[in-house]
């Protein structure tokens, strides 16, 4: 048993007060690398949900238009359309509405 204390002992002595703040620091580091790589990847998850949604919109807002387009040349009058929320239409600007 104090063969192992003394071991112990004699690697305590060695370790100094900055070789433990480096230690800490290299710890502390690894993990908010790790985290900011998991936030990295929501956020390239959530740019693409964003972009399919921006697409859905879109298609969405082209199939209207059609629809519209074709109860004319009917002959027919198409309902008239609901309004926007104003809570959409920020994200409606681009397309034409």
């Amino acid at each position: 048993m104090s063969a192992v204390t003394g071991v112990w002992a004699t690697r305590a002595a060695r370790r100094t007060l900055r070789q433990e703040k480096r230690d800490d620091f290299t710890v502390i580091r690894d993990s908010l690398q790790h985290q900011i790589d998991g936030l990295k990847a929501d956020a390239a998850s959530r740019q693409d949900q964003i972009s399919g949604q921006g697409a859905a919109i879109s298609w969405l807002v082209t199939d209207r238009h059609s629809l519209v387009g074709y109860i004319r040349q009917a002959g027919m009058e198409p309902p008239a359309p609901r309004p926007i929320p104003v809570r959409a239409r920020p994200f409606l600007d681009h397309i034409d509405v």
